[in-house]
Parts: structure tokens; sequence; C-alpha cells
């Protein structure tokens, strides 16, 4: 066959294939016409969300997007190319969704193969019973007791920050701020999960420090197979490839191991999160009398409490450090608030001094406000849902996304909302705001596991820096931050530069 012959047929092949498309997606787009749904016109072949592939934006942006352009909609439906997403905006049917009918909507709906990847066996991944009962047995570890017992961890972690920053404080040198907090938070996640001290700080090349920077920093082709998991993830698991990097599982399986290892043969026990998975491996579980956690299980665990809890706080951090700096009354305000605090409790950072901090909670309520690091929560709706008060069903199968940076973006709920203003959080104020407008660690029975370690991780580290600097805006300072559409959790594209310099009244 001749060149001309055999591109011919290529080209027929393709225009064949392409029509084929065409007339298959045609019929996926009616949809939520023929159910008699409310929804945004897709348009071919990416239907509602082709502007991800392009990456200009992030999905939690385009999500949000979505949620403008149904103002004045309760829901509605959209298409991620084929398939079709319920998109609710409605505070009340927020509420239904995440609690009252929980049980149709308990899943976030990815599909995953533990035989191929051990490490999507985890608490964000799992399903049905066997995530309820996981539930179940890891929430002891995020009980006030237990963020008590970790508490000076994360003090001790704190001090190295402000030992850190004396150098640029006396220097007045930029210092990018978003890098530095990641190594406070990733030194008290190795210190409260696996038990280890890495000090990323002193030692910026720390194992800990690289791969937890490889894990949300993705080679093109992981982020296609991230994509492929998505939309359609029998190719990904036909063809065998992890959603997990295999470097990547290979290193924090071998950790894991190691310091399980050391543990039973040493007797050496800890108040950590690894040391209750420990105490779980070589128990018997449920009435079938199963064996306890293996270890591909409990690295499960671990690795997904290591990306939540370092990634999630340190963005916070950053974002609130980048506020106050724009905002100097917040600031001084908060400074105060924190300096006459510690002054009760002769300058100690404690558990008990935390909580007296009210303009504290505030301004970080604010932070996840204006930057949630999950801009949007997904369920997978596991039978056949009838909307209240409608003839309308959401069949099984079917994906609900609520656009949490929609809600937190509207005007009809938080006025002005590009406005810095920790004052939405007094009683008053959110005494007349709806409820389930709010939602940056999610609601219901499915709420993030480690909200509370969170929240004490993100005040710790901004009382420890603000007792002691006041950050300035700088020559490199952004006047508005460009978030990173690559990654999934809201990150700054091109960090945080700040100046850090003394107070005169420091603790």
């Amino acid at each position: 066959m001749g060149i001309i012959s055999w591109l011919a047929v290529t080209f027929s092949v393709v225009l064949i294939l392409i029509g084929v498309l065409y007339l298959y997606l045609n019929v996926a787009f009616l949809y939520w016409r023929k159910r008699n749904f409310p929804y945004l016109r897709p348009t071919f072949p990416f239907g509602n969300l082709g502007v991800l592939l392009t990456r200009l934006k992030s999905m939690g942006e385009v999500y949000a997007d979505i949620y403008r352009q149904m103002n004045g909609m309760k829901f509605g439906g959209v298409y991620l190319m084929h398939r079709p997403q319920f998109i609710v905006r409605d505070p009340e049917m927020i509420r239904n969704f995440l609690i009252k009918d929980f049980e149709y909507f308990h899943d976030h709906g990815f599909v995953f193969d533990e035989k191929i990847d051990p490490l999507t066996g985890n608490l964000f991944m799992l399903t049905g019973k066997k995530w309820k009962d996981l539930r179940a047995v890891l929430s002891p570890t995020f009980s006030s007791g237990k963020m008590k017992i970790m508490f000076e961890t994360m003090v001790e972690c704190g001090q190295g920050l402000t030992e850190f920053l004396d150098e640029y404080a006396y220097s007045k040198d930029n210092v990018e701020m978003n890098e530095v907090v990641a190594k406070f938070t990733t030194d008290v996640i190795a210190s409260c999960a696996f038990g280890i001290q890495c000090n990323c700080l002193k030692h910026p090349d720390a194992e800990f420090r690289r791969w937890g920077k490889r894990m949300i920093e993705q080679s093109l082709m992981e982020s296609i197979i991230g994509i492929l998991y998505v939309l359609v993830p029998s190719i990904p698991i036909f063809f065998n490839l992890p959603l997990t990097s295999r470097s990547v599982s290979a290193f924090f399986r071998k950790v894991v191991r190691e310091t399980i290892e050391f543990r039973e043969k040493n007797a050496v026990k800890r108040n950590d999160f690894l040391q209750l998975l420990i105490d779980l491996k070589n128990q018997k579980r449920g009435k079938e009398d199963k064996p306890g956690f293996t270890m591909d299980e409990i690295t499960a665990q671990v690795i997904v409490f290591f990306v939540g809890g370092f990634d999630t706080t340190s963005v916070t951090m950053s974002f609130c450090l980048y506020e106050l700096a724009m905002n100097m009354d917040v600031q001084t305000r908060l400074s105060t608030e924190i300096n006459t605090v510690l002054q009760q409790y002769n300058g100690r950072v404690t558990y008990e001094a935390i909580k007296e901090m009210k303009y504290l909670d505030k301004v970080v309520s604010e932070t996840l406000r204006k930057y949630p690091p999950v801009t949007f929560l997904n369920r997978h709706c596991t039978k056949d849902y009838n909307i209240p008060e409608t003839d309308l069903v959401i069949e099984k199968g079917v994906q609900m996304v609520v656009p949490v940076l929609g809600l937190h973006k509207d005007p009809e709920y938080f006025p002005d909302p590009e406005k810095f203003d920790p004052e939405r959080f007094n009683e008053e104020t959110k005494s007349r705001r709806p409820n389930y407008v709010y939602l940056p660690f999610g609601d219901g029975p499915r709420v993030c596991i480690g909200k509370r370690f969170g929240v004490i991780q993100t005040k710790v580290g901004l009382v420890c820096l603000l007792s002691k600097y006041e950050f300035q805006v700088c020559d490199k300072t952004a006047d508005s931050l460009k978030i990173d559409q690559r990654k999934f959790i809201m990150t700054p594209t091109e960090g945080v530069w700040l100046q850090a310099r003394y107070r005169s009244d420091p603790f």
C-alpha cells in the first residue's frame, strides 16, 4: 500500500472514530434533559469541564464558575465529559446530602484497585462498611485527649520554626513562607504520625520533605493516570497502573515497616498515630475474626494522614500570613491578643492558652473561608434518591458535587467575599448566616477526621510566629495570589514572599 493510500485509510478511520464519539456524546449529553432536571448546556467533547484539561483553572475554580452560572437554581446537572454530575447549591439540600440522607451518599465515588495500588485502601478512598468500620477504629486518635498529648510536639516544632526565621529577621531578607511553614508541618506530621524527628528546617534535604513534595508535584504521566481514573478508570486498571507513584509507595512502605519492626523489637511505645495502628495490627477484627491490620493497610492510613496533614495546614498558614501582611490592622489586633493571653501563661504556648484566643479562631476561620484547601466535596449516589418535594430522582452511580469555593465566595452569604474580614465569624454574624455554606472540612459522618489536628497545628504555628515576629509585604509580594491549577489542594503558584521583623515584646 502506498503512503497516500495509507494516509487516506488512517484519515478515514480517524473521521469514523470522531463521528462515533460525537454520536455517543450527543446521546450521553441528553441524560439530564431526559430526566427533566435543570442543567447547563455541555459542549463537545468535554461537557462542562473542558477547561480543566487546559489547566487554565483548577477544578475548584471551575466548579465555582459553574456555581455562579447556576445562580437562582437550587441544583442542576453538568457533564464531566460523558459522565453526568449533580451540582447542589442550596444549603438545606447540602445538609440532606451530607447528613440527613447520608445513607444514599456515603462514598466519595473514587474507583481504585487495592491489588494494583495497596495504598489506595485508606480512609479517604474506602467505601461502604469497610470505610465505616475503619472510621470507628481511627476516630479515637483525633480526640481532644490525643490532641493534648501531641500538642507539645507541635510546640517544639513551632519553636524550631521561630529559630529558623531569626536569620531572616536579623538580615531583613525576603523569605518564601510557604516553603518554610511546609517544613514545619512536615516536622509535626513526621513526628506525630511516624514518631520520626526529621528536622526539615535544619536539614532542607530531609527525606520526608523531599518525598512530601514528590507526592503533590505529579509528573505529566502521573497526572494523565489520575485523569484516566476519574474519566475511564477501566483503562489504568486494565494496564495495572497505580494511582500512587511506585517510588512514593516504596518509600513510605519501607519507612513504616522499619519503624514498626524497630518498635516491636525494642518494646518502644509512643503516643502517636502509628502506635494506634501498631496496637491494632495483631488484633482480630469483627465477628468474622479477621486478621489485624496488614503492613500495607497501616501504610495506607499513615500516608493519607501525612498528605492531608502537612499540605493543607502549610497552605492555610501561608495564606493566613499573606492576608495578615496585607491587612496590618488585623495582624496588630491578633498579635496583641496572642501576647496578652501568653502573659497569663508565663509566656508558654499551652493547649489552654490557644483555646482562649478567640480572635485567632476568627482569623483562621476566615482564612479557610477565602482559601479552602479542599475546594469542592464529591459524593457518590449509592442507591436511587428521590429529591424531597419533587418527582426528580438522582440515579445510583451519579456523582454529587458541592462547590465549596463557590459557596465561600457567594456574596449572599459572605458580602464583599474577596475582603479578608475575620469578623464574619463573630457570633452575631454567624447566627444570621445559613448553616452548610461554610464547609472547609466538609460535614456529616464523612467530615475530615483530622479537622481538629489541622486547626490546632495551624494555630500553634501562627502563635509561635506572631508572638515574636511581625510580617510585612516586600518587593516580591504579589498583589493577589495566583493559585496552582495543577494541584488538588488550593496552593499559591509562586509561593508567599514576605519579610519577618522582630516585635518589640516577643516571648
